[in-house]
C-alpha cells in the first residue's frame, strides 16, 4: 500500500524568543489540507502573507535559513522544518508574529516532543517522494563544501565535518531514517557558536536571543579574565570554562553533538525540496547556503524530470502479472490483446506494459511505406490496462468486462512505430463508485510521454 500524506491532529502553540531578534515569539502549527504541503504565515503583518517552505524561495542563509515572498520574512526555520519532516508531516500552516521562529533550547527536542503529544492524522492523498535516479553534487571549493546523492531506494545521509578546531576535531555523523532514529540522535542535538565569532554577532545586531541555554559556544583559547566577565554579563551564566573547551550550561548531549547538528540542519534544509527523497546523500563540511543550494539543485532536476514516468521499466524484473494472469483478467484476446505486462499495481494505480513488433497486423495498412500505431489503439491498449486495474477490485474479474462512457482530453504528442516499448501509467482520479471507473492515463515511450488521456469505464458482470 503507498504511504498516505499527514498532518497534525490539531493545533499547536509554542512560545519562545527569538535567536537574533531576542523578541518574544507566539507560534501556532496548524493542520493543513493534503498537497497543500508546509507554508509559513506573517500574522503580524497585513494580510498575513504566506510564504511556502521550498528552496525557490530561499533569501539569505547567513546564521540560519531565511525564506520570503514579498516584504515577508520567515528566518531559522531550519530546525522546526527537520521536525516537521522527522515527524511525518507533510503539511502544516505555521503562524508566527515576528520575522523568525523560536530558537527555544537551540535544537529541534522541544518541537519533536510537541508534534508527539499532539499526534499526526492520515490524508487521503498519497505522500510525495521523488526517487533520486542519478548522481547530483554540489561544490563550493572556497570552502571546502561539497553535498552529493545517490540513487537509493531509501533516504539516508553521512555528515562529514572538520572547522580545523583542537576543540571540535574531525566529526562524523550517520542518519539511516530508521524508527526513532531522528527523535533520539538528531532532534537533541544543540546549535552551536565558536566564541571568536560572538563579538561580530552581536556588532551586526544579531543573537539579541543567545544564551548558553540555546547554544553551545566552543572555545578554542583560553579565556582572559576581562573576557570571562563580559560573557557572564552576556549570557547571564558565569562561565563554565577558563581554558579550551565547551561554553554550556548543560553537558554535551553527544560525544558528536556538532555534526549531529550539522545533519539536523542537513535534514531541514533538505526539506525544503518540497518533497521527501530517496537517495543517499553525503555531505562534506554543510552549511545553510549549501544546503539550500543542494535542495535548489534537486527541485531543478524535479522540474526537469516533471514530465518523465514515476517508474523504471525493467526488463529483467519478474511482473506482477504476466501474459497469461492477463489473459485470465481481460476478456480481449490477440489480434486485439494489447497489454504484455502489468509491471506496478496498487488499489489506486497501474503500470502496463506494450512491445510494438512489426507483426502486428495494424502495420499492414496503417501504413504500407510508414508503419505508425494507430492513436485510437493506443488508447485502447491504455484502456485494457485500466481495466485490470478495476478488474483487480473483484473475486471473479473473468465474470466482468469493462466498457468505455467517455474519452476527454486526448492528446497524441509523438508517434509509436515498430521496435518502441510502451509504458502505461494509469491513475484514479476519483474512488470507484458503483462499478464507474475513471482514469488519468499516460503513455510513454522510455522518458517521452506519447499520448494522455481521461477515461471513464464501467464494470459490469458478462452475461452468460
Amino acid at each position: 500500500m503507498a504511504e498516505k500524506q499527514r498532518t497534525l491532529a490539531k493545533d499547536i502553540t509554542i512560545k519562545g524568543k527569538g535567536l537574533h531578534t531576542g523578541v518574544e515569539i507566539v507560534m501556532t502549527i496548524k493542520p493543513a489540507e493534503a498537497g497543500s504541503g508546509i507554508v509559513f504565515s506573517r500574522v503580524d503583518l497585513e494580510g498575513a502573507p504566506k510564504i511556502k517552505a521550498l528552496a525557490d524561495f530561499v533569501v539569505d542563509t547567513s546564521r540560519g535559513t531565511t525564506i520570503a515572498s514579498g516584504q515577508a520574512r520567515v528566518s531559522t526555520i531550519e530546525h522546526l522544518m527537520a521536525s516537521l519532516w522527522g515527524c511525518g508531516v507533510d503539511n502544516a500552516l505555521i503562524e508566527v508574529n515576528a520575522p523568525e521562529v523560536p530558537i527555544l533550547d537551540g535544537s529541534a527536542k522541544i518541537y519533536i516532543e510537541k508534534i508527539e503529544e499532539t499526534g499526526t492524522v492520515e490524508q487521503e492523498a498519497e505522500r510525495v517522494y521523488y526517487n533520486i535516479d542519478k548522481h547530483l553534487e554540489y561544490t563550493d571549493e572556497e570552502k571546502g563544501v561539497h553535498i552529493e546523492v545517490y540513487p537509493d531506494d531509501k533516504f539516508s545521509a553521512n555528515v562529514n565535518v572538520d572547522f580545523n578546531s583542537k576543540v571540535v576535531g574531525r566529526q562524523y555523523a550517520v542518519f539511516c531514517n530508521k524508527e526513532g532514529e531522528f527523535k533520539n540522535n538528531i532532534a537533541p542535538c544543540r546549535t552551536f557558536v565558536f566564541l571568536h565569532e560572538i563579538k561580530p554577532l552581536i556588532d551586526n545586531g544579531l543573537i539579541k536571543g543567545g544564551d548558553l541555554d540555546n547554544a553551545i559556544v566552543i572555545v578554542e583559547h583560553p579565556i582572559p579574565e576581562e573576557e570571562s566577565a563580559k560573557l557572564t554579563e552576556i549570557f547571564g551564566h558565569k562561565n563554565t570554562v577558563s581554558t579550551c573547551g565547551y561554553l554550556n550550561s548543560e553537558p554535551l548531549r553527544h560525544q558528536n553533538e556538532i555534526a549531529r547538528h550539522k545533519m539536523l540542519d542537513l535534514l531541514g534544509d533538505l526539506a525544503l525540496v518540497g518533497a521527501r527523497i530517496k537517495g543517499r546523500v553525503i555531505a562534506m563540511k554543510p552549511g545553510h547556503h549549501g544546503n539550500t543550494e543542494f535542495a535548489k539543485i534537486i527541485r531543478k532536476q524535479m522540474k526537469a524530470d516533471a514530465g518523465k514516468p514515476a517508474f523504471k521499466y525493467d526488463p529483467n524484473a519478474t511482473p506482477i502479472y504476466d501474459i497469461n494472469r492477463i489473459k485470465a483478467t481481460l476478456p480481449h484476446r490477440p489480434p486485439f490483446l494489447l497489454v504484455d505486462k502489468i509491471i506496478h499495481l496498487t488499489d489506486k494505480s497501474v503500470v502496463g506494459i506494450k512491445n510494438v513488433t512489426m507483426n502486428e497486423p495494424f502495420f499492414v495498412g496503417h501504413f504500407p511505406e510508414e508503419p505508425v500505431m494507430p492513436g485510437v489503439l493506443v488508447v485502447e491498449a491504455m484502456a485494457q490496462c485500466g481495466g485490470i486495474l478495476a478488474l483487480s477490485f473483484v473475486d471473479d474479474p473473468e465474470n466482468y468486462s469493462t466498457y468505455f462512457l467517455k474519452i476527454d482530453n486526448v492528446r497524441f504528442k509523438h508517434k509509436i512505430v515498430p521496435g518502441d516499448t510502451l509504458m502505461f501509467v494509469l491513475e484514479l482520479s476519483e474512488p470507484i463508485r458503483r462499478g464507474i471507473v475513471a482514469m488519468n492515463a499516460k503513455a510513454y515511450v522510455g522518458d517521452t510521454l506519447v499520448t494522455e488521456a481521461e477515461l471513464m469505464a464501467q464494470v459490469a458482470k458478462t452475461k452468460k
